[in-house]
C-alpha cells in the first residue's frame, strides 16, 4: 500500500487525508520507503546542505499559562530574566562572527517587554548585519504591531498552531487562549509579506491521528514558508508532568510527510528531537529536515528557558560547538552553509 501511495505522490505531488492516515497507521511498513522518497524531494531542492539559523532566547516571562510548556506563567520554580539591549546586540556580534546569517529573537509572551523595545532590536540587528535575516518568534500580537516588526526589518514569524482541532486546542491550553485568534495572527502575518512558519508538537497530551491529519491540512492551505515540529517533551512542573513524552520516531515520519507536502519549505530539525536521543538531529535531517538552529543565548542563562525537562542546549546545539557539529553533519553526507536559506517560494 505504501507503494501505491508513493506512486501516486509522484503523479500528483501531494497526498491526500487518506495517504497521511495511513501512513501514520503503518508506520513500520512506511518509514523506509517514506524516508528514501522525502531525503529525494531535499536534495533535489537543496543538495544536501543543513541551514543554520542563530537562536537567541532574549526572554523566558510569559503571561500565558499553556499546559505543557515550563515556562508558563504559573511555574514558580522558574528563573526569570530578560537579555538587555547590550547583551543582545553583543550576541549578535558573536554570531556574526561565526558567519550566521540568520537570526532567531524567541520568547516567551512578556508583558514587560515593550513591543518598541523588539522594534528597536530589530533595527540594531540589521545595523550589525545587514545582510542577515531576522526571523521573530514571540506569540500573538496585533496586526498593527505585525507591521511595524515588518517595517523595522523583521523578514520571517515563527508562530505554531500547536493544534488545529478546537477541542484538543482546547485541551492544550487555558480558556483564555482561542485557537481562532492564533490562526487569524498567521493569516495576518502572511498578509503582511512575512516568510510565515507555523507547526505542532508531535505526541502532545491527547493527540489523536485525526488531529495530525487535520494538522497536516491545515498547513496545507496556509503554504508556510517553514514547518516546525518536534516531539512533545514532558516538564515535571506543568499539569502535563504526567505524560509521557512524544514519539521521535513518529516525529521524522511526521517531518518526511511534511516534505512530501511542502518541497521547498524550511524544516528544521529541532532540539526536541536531540533532547529525546541522542541522534534525533540526525533521525531529523535523514527524514527530510534542512535547518538546524544552533543556541547563541548567552550560556548563563539556556537553562532558564526550559520549555521541557533536559533540554539539549549545551552540548552540539550551542553554537560554541558550531565546527564539531560542520564535521558530524558532513559525516552524514551533509554540509553545514551559512547563508540565509530564504524561502525559494511554493511549488508552481
Amino acid at each position: 500500500m505504501i507503494d501505491e501511495i508513493l506512486k501516486h505522490y509522484d503523479d500528483t505531488g501531494t497526498l491526500s487525508d487518506e495517504d497521511i492516515r495511513y501512513i501514520l497507521e503503518h508506520e513500520d511498513e512506511a518509514r523506509e520507503p517514506l524516508f528514501k522518497k522525502s531525503r529525494e524531494i531535499t536534495e533535489r531542492y537543496f543538495h544536501k546542505k543543513i541551514f543554520v539559523r542563530g537562536l537567541i532566547e532574549f526572554s523566558n516571562y510569559c503571561k500565558n499559562n499553556c499546559y505543557y510548556c515550563g515556562i508558563r506563567r504559573g511555574n514558580g520554580e522558574v528563573e526569570r530574566y530578560r537579555l538587555s539591549k547590550e547583551v543582545m546586540e553583543h550576541t549578535v556580534e558573536a554570531g556574526a562572527a561565526m558567519g550566521f546569517k540568520t537570526f532567531v529573537l524567541q520568547g516567551g509572551e512578556d508583558p514587560g517587554f515593550p513591543d518598541e523595545d523588539i522594534t528597536e532590536w530589530l533595527h540594531a540587528i540589521k545595523r550589525i548585519e545587514p545582510d542577515a535575516a531576522v526571523t521573530l518568534s514571540v506569540g500573538e500580537r496585533p496586526k498593527s504591531v505585525y507591521a511595524r516588526w515588518k517595517a523595522a526589518g523583521a523578514d520571517r514569524f515563527l508562530l505554531r498552531h500547536e493544534s488545529f482541532n478546537p477541542e484538543h486546542y482546547k485541551k492544550l491550553h487555558p480558556s483564555s487562549m482561542k485557537r481562532e485568534h492564533r490562526i487569524q495572527c498567521l493569516r495576518d502575518l502572511k498578509s503582511l509579506g512575512f516568510q510565515v512558519g507555523s507547526g505542532f508538537m508531535v505526541g502532545s497530551p491527547y493527540q489523536t491521528v485525526e488531529n495530525l491529519v487535520e494538522d497536516f491540512r491545515f498547513l496545507k492551505e496556509l503554504e508556510p514558508a517553514m514547518v516546525g515540529i518536534g516531539p512533545y517533551v514532558t516538564h515535571h512542573a506543568t499539569p502535563f508532568k504526567n505524560f509521557p513524552s512524544g514519539s521521535v520516531e513518529r516525529t521524522a515520519i511526521c517531518i518526511a510527510i511534511l516534505r512530501l507536502l511542502f518541497p521547498k519549505a524550511n524544516l528544521p530539525s529541532t532540539t526536541a528531537m536531540q533532547t529525546l536521543a541522542k541522534d534525533g538531529r540526525n533521525r531529523g535531517i535523514l527524514a527530510g529536515a534542512n535547518v538546524f538552529m544552533p543556541n547563541l543565548s548567552p550560556a548563563a542563562v539556556r537553562g532558564q528557558y526550559a520549555l521541557y525537562d533536559d533540554k539539549a542546549a549545551f552540548q552540539l546545539e550551542a553554537a560554541e560547538n558550531l565546527e564539531e557539529l560542520k564535521r558530524q553533519i558532513a559525516a552524514l553526507g551533509y554540509e553545514i552553509v551559512m547563508s540565509r536559506g530564504d524561502y525559494m517560494g511554493k511549488e508552481s
